[in-house]
Parts: structure tokens; sequence; C-alpha cells
């Protein structure tokens, strides 16, 4: 009880006393010295499982990945084709962008649309890089 109160006056008064855990007797009796540390590494390996081996990487894509009929006005902006993942799509919208330069060359991150970009993004002006994909979503049929 006496090295209770010792303590806790000591840590009432802000004193923390310092414990060196590697010369205390309990480290000595239980557990080896410390002489060596060292990282250890650990490597995993994947394993195989048991599926054809044929259909491996040609899995079906799925979500944005997935091919889907767009409207006219994309197809028109697209160059005529009828399916397409919106990803590719929105890689196509960006490239068509570059090439023209229409970004605003003061914010980068607005888009200044000439004739052919307002009639896939709402006959909008100008266009912020993250409103894209909520524009292009209508042009993508279900």
């Amino acid at each position: 009880m006496a090295m209770y109160l010792r303590f806790s006056s000591a840590f009432l008064a802000g004193v923390t006393p310092f414990v060196n855990l590697a010369d205390s007797p309990v480290r000595q009796a239980f557990l080896p010295p410390i002489t060596d540390m060292r990282t250890v590494r650990v490597t995993t390996y994947a394993v195989a499982s048991n599926r054809d081996t044929s259909m491996a990487g040609k899995r079906e894509p799925r979500g944005i990945m997935k091919p889907r009929p767009v409207s006219p006005e994309m197809q028109a902006f697209l160059g005529g084709v009828s399916e397409i993942p919106r990803t590719e799509a929105l890689k196509l919208i960006w490239a068509y962008i570059k090439q023209n330069n229409l970004q605003d060359p003061e914010n980068k991150k607005v888009i200044v649309c000439d004739e052919k970009l307002k009639k896939i993004f709402a006959g909008k002006e100008r266009v912020g890089f993250l409103e894209i994909a909520g524009l292009i979503n209508p042009h993508f049929l279900k």
C-alpha cells in the first residue's frame, strides 16, 4: 500500500518514474537477453486456383468497363461508335479536350466547351472536370 501511495503522489506531483525494462529482474528471469535486433521479412505467394487456365485474365467486363450503347449525340462525337465503355469514352473526351486546347488557361480544372462538346455537355459553355462524368451519364443507354 505504501508503494501505491508513493507512486501516486509522485504521479500527482508531475514526476514520472523511469523503469528500465531491459535491466529489470523480471525481464532477466523470463526472457533471453536482447543482443541482436533483426528485421524479419515475410514473403507470401499466391496459390493458383483450380479454375480452367484458358479463362485466366479473360473475365467479362463489368460496371463502367462494360460496353454500353450510346446516344446519337455521343455517337456523332465519337465518330460513329455505337457501343463503348464509359472509361474509353472519357479517355476520348479528354484526348479531344487536350488536342483542341479547351482548358481554361487560368484554371486548368475548367473546360471551355466548343460546339461539339456543348452537344454532349447539355449546352453548357464551361464545365468543371469533375462534372464530365455526370454530364456524359445520360448518353449511355441501358
